[in-house]
């Protein structure tokens, strides 16, 4: 079956084209920016460290606010407006040479980042059917690991040159992508802002839906995974084990390959809230697999054979990887009333910043320090996140249900109450 990247024609395949123009720019600002940072902007990697924790931890509060914007005001201007602010931060750091400056400029681009993110999904639920929105996301999820990569690879070659000018070179052109990213959003189609909220609905009323508060930060828990591959995984690669230190970058490409190869795929056999349940359960018991898996790799093994079991390690954690996902993309919006999407979604993502946030300090902590009890331990939390999924979504599904019921109830009492007044009058 050929591997297919690009969602179907329309409204998928311009999300697409935006997600690739700026997941390029973002592929190469990855791989440089540390580099960049020291040698060019002159900070400490403390400085660095601090500077991105506190941008991420106030990303991550602003997605809400800046995705119930999106439901007011129209998500496509909306995403427009987040994706030239993002380019405008990028642009700073080309000029910034002090900590405070950098400080700013990275909670601007962080906050614009976790808007960017809650009002694409707000669009796309706009112009996607809900039975089709899992797929245009694999789709999306697969182009992105496409640009990532070929940023990668342009990044590699700027960390060869290892020079002021090829590290301003990548910076310019990350922020040129997300100016690209803008003007192919221009081309979706305009998506109607939702009516105004109703009589006694709070302005952020997913700060007050409890299940699904508690389905978002079991997902946060899952996120946990994203750190492993960048951070934890190569520590532990050199560390720990005897495994050559290439195979870093070996495991970064075959997870890149397989999202792009595989995503799709397993995306289609995610249709409603079971199955996605389901597929967040089978991810965690393959998480926990793949933690055993790694831990193995310590046990003074040849270097080579510690390699080939880190492979298996990192197969199926991309494995669980995938199926996370698509489970997650559908339980994030088949729980989220259709007039409060953006906020709902920006309030999902904050797991992404939460893990960016805290998942380095855990995971090195967990992993690093503590060696083999570290990986049963995240194993079982995994596990324990995965089997608590199912019955967090069901409570959450209930709790929809039942104020549905009530403002259908509210309605049609207000109608009946109108009309008996017309026929008084």
């Amino acid at each position: 079956m050929p591997i297919r990247i690009l969602p179907p024609p329309g409204a998928p395949r311009v999300l697409a084209a935006a997600q690739l123009s700026n997941s390029v720019g973002d592929g190469a600002y990855y791989v440089c920016s540390a580099l960049y940072f020291v040698r060019v902007v002159g900070l400490s990697p403390t400085q660095i460290g601090l500077g991105l924790t506190v941008a991420w931890a106030v990303g991550s509060v602003a997605g809400v606010p800046l995705g119930a914007l999106a439901d007011r005001r129209g998500p496509r201007g909306t995403a427009v407006l987040l994706a030239l602010a993002t380019s405008a931060a990028v642009a700073s750091f080309l000029t910034i040479r002090s900590f405070s400056l950098f400080l700013v400029a990275a909670c601007v681009y962080a906050v614009a980042q976790c808007g960017l993110a809650a009002t694409r999904q707000a669009l796309l639920a706009g112009l996607v059917a809900p039975a089709d929105r899992t797929g245009v996301l694999a789709h999306l999820q697969s182009t992105l690991n496409a640009g990532l990569a070929l940023g990668a690879a342009l990044g590699g070659l700027a960390l060869s040159r290892d020079t002021a000018g090829a590290y301003l070179a990548v910076f310019a052109m990350d922020a040129v992508s997300f100016l690209v990213c803008a003007v192919v959003l221009l081309r979706l189609p305009t998506v109607a802002p939702v009516p105004g909220r109703g009589s006694g609905e709070p302005r952020l009323a997913v700060l007050r839906d409890r299940p699904y508060a508690v389905v978002t930060l079991i997902n946060a828990v899952l996120l946990l995974r994203m750190p492993l591959l960048s951070l934890a995984i190569p520590l532990w690669i050199v560390e720990r084990t005897n495994a050559p230190s290439w195979l870093v970058s070996a495991l970064f490409v075959l997870n890149t390959l397989a999202v792009m190869a595989f995503q799709v795929r397993t995306a289609r056999a995610v249709t409603g809230l079971r199955t996605a349940s389901r597929a967040v359960w089978h991810s965690s018991v393959i998480m926990f697999a793949s933690c055993l898996v790694f831990a193995l790799s310590a046990a003074g093994l040849p270097g080579w054979t510690a390699a080939a079991i880190l492979v298996v390690g990192a197969t199926l954690q991309v494995v669980a990887e995938m199926r996370q996902s698509a489970g997650s993309w559908q339980i994030s919006f088949a729980l989220a009333p259709a007039h409060q999407v953006g906020q709902y979604q920006g309030f999902f993502g904050t797991g992404v910043p939460v893990a960016r946030t805290l998942g380095p300090l855990l995971l090195t902590a967990l992993l690093v320090t503590w060696g083999v009890p570290g990986w049963l331990l995240l194993g079982s939390v995994f596990l324990g996140a995965g089997a608590a999924t199912g019955p967090a979504v069901r409570w959450a599904e209930r709790s929809r249900a039942s104020r549905a019921g009530t403002e259908r109830s509210a309605y049609s009492h207000t109608g009946q109450d109108a009309g008996a007044a017309a026929v008084r009058a």
